[in-house]
């Protein structure tokens, strides 16, 4: 068990994270903590990227300061967070999270907690002043973070809240993978392990801290996450927690909707969709996420097997490679796009034209969805006008082709046309066509209507000057 080992001190002659490194706002908040008292480490994906050798996309911090506290010690500070109380501290362009150092107390142990943890008794002889010093403050910490509401759990084990505070021993043992659970120490720029992290992370592995049958109950969305780190870092699931994906797979649906949806976005917009597609397929996630469309994936179209999944998303995995940035909608219509083709078939061979098809066929789909990742209506709008300005790009320009360019899908349609068109070539290529015009009706916005400047605006204010009219007399009127 992971968390039996012994505690693990790197120092910082023995790894490569440098101070240089980190978030100059992580630094901040890091220090202010430590200057008031506070226990303050850096955690997870930011220290094992880090480690890695690659750019971490984000700082979090933990830390024995109660929520609390952290806003009365940051003006900045918002609390987040139901199912665990977090702290996001703003800056102009960054969000540092700090979290409260979660305890291992079983909820019975929480609920029967009453009263403050027993101080033990002194021993006989005085320790020395540095000791006693270290033994009250220890005291008074485990007195402040043993307090709050228990763990409150479902009947199944599905933890729904957790704010029983405790120390970095037990917060690093309440984390999902060994990986993510490493502390860097902004004291002495050392690592801190508790759970043997360092070692599967020389070793390529992702594993879970504790039983994982345990934790993938605990929160069932660790299964999705779990393929995530091993997509994005091209690591290996260690062969028990990978069982316990396969055992529990069916469970995922138990994590909400909305938020299936935002760990789907993160599966398949990381760069490396194609290999998170395959290895869901493999572990079982992928059926219960998307029921209807993995029984349509197991069967045949015209004896061909559906391999433009795999290629939509290599493309998509291509782009952001390059830097180009794929929207949620048009990925959604990439991945699917062949299925939702074919629903169109189906309505428009029950008379429907293609407009009134295509609506109908992204309407069905979402309902689909609906139960299992809750997909915002505004990427389904933006979903379904892709699908339809396929069959607008065909005349070219057409009427009205100034207001095709100006529609907010045009860019999304745009690339999904040239995914279709690499996968069929065509003699000429209509997303070319349609890229050059944008571009042409972009310039000539531009140079339109350029503001005179010097003499020549002089001349054109004396054209435009308008001659006074005289005023006219009064019919009848008395000559004076």
């Amino acid at each position: 068990m992971n968390t039996n080992m012994e505690k693990l001190i790197i120092p910082r002659a023995e790894h490569s994270i440098s101070r240089s490194l980190l978030s100059p706002n992580g630094v901040k908040v890091l220090y202010k903590l430590r200057e008031h008292g506070f226990i303050a480490y850096l955690v997870g994906g930011g220290v094992r990227d880090l480690l890695l050798g690659r750019e971490p996309k984000d700082f979090d911090v933990v830390t024995d300061a109660t929520p609390n506290q952290l806003k009365k010690l940051f003006r900045n500070c918002r609390l987040i967070g139901r199912r665990f109380r977090l702290a996001h501290i703003h800056f102009h362009d960054e969000i540092i999270e700090v979290a409260t150092f979660r305890s291992t107390v079983d909820a019975a142990e929480a609920a029967a907690e009453g009263a403050p943890e027993a101080l033990p008794e002194e021993p006989a002889e005085a320790p020395a002043e540095a000791e006693q010093l270290e033994e009250e403050r220890d005291g008074r910490r485990r007195r402040r973070l043993h307090h709050g509401p228990p763990i409150l759990k479902s009947e199944d084990g599905m933890v729904l809240r957790d704010n029983v505070f405790g120390t970095p021993e037990e917060d690093a043992i309440r984390r999902d993978f060994t990986v993510n659970a490493l502390f860097y120490n902004i004291a002495d720029f050392s690592i801190i392990d508790h759970v043997g992290g360092m070692e599967d992370l020389k070793n390529g592995l992702i594993r879970t801290i504790g039983d994982p049958m345990v934790r993938f109950t605990e929160d069932p969305v660790r299964m999705i996450r779990a393929i995530r780190f091993a997509s994005m870092l091209g690591f290996n699931i260690e062969p028990r927690t990978e069982a316990a994906i396969e055992a529990l797979c069916g469970t995922i649906n138990k994590a909400t909707p909305p938020r299936l949806y935002e760990e789907v976005l993160k599966l398949l917009l990381m760069g490396a969709g194609e290999r998170t597609y395959q290895m869901m397929r493999h572990n079982g996630l992928f059926e219960p996420l998307f029921p209807h469309f993995d029984a349509w994936l197991s069967r045949e179209s015209d004896c061909y097997p559906h391999v433009r999944v795999s290629k939509a998303l290599e493309w998509v995995d291509e782009q952001l490679g390059q830097g180009n940035p794929v929207t949620p909608s048009l990925l959604i219509a990439l991945m699917f796009g062949e299925y939702l083709e074919e629903k169109v078939a189906q309505f428009r061979d029950g008379g429907l034209p293609p407009q009134q098809a295509t609506d109908a066929a992204v309407a069905a789909f979402a309902g689909e969805l609906a139960p299992t990742v809750s997909v915002p209506n505004r990427a389904i709008v933006a979903v379904r006008d892709i699908l339809n300005m396929q069959q607008r790009f065909q005349k070219t320009p057409g009427r009205n082709g100034r207001g095709v360019v100006a529609r907010p899908a045009f860019h999304d349609a745009l690339q999904y046309l040239r995914f279709m068109e690499q996968l069929t070539p065509p003699k000429r290529s209509l997303a070319d066509w349609w890229e050059r015009f944008a571009a042409q009706q972009s310039e000539g916005v531009v140079e339109a209507a350029p503001e005179p400047r010097g003499e020549a605006a002089a001349g054109e204010a004396a054209k435009k000057k308008r001659r006074r009219r005289r005023r006219r007399k009064k019919p009848g009127a008395a000559p004076e």
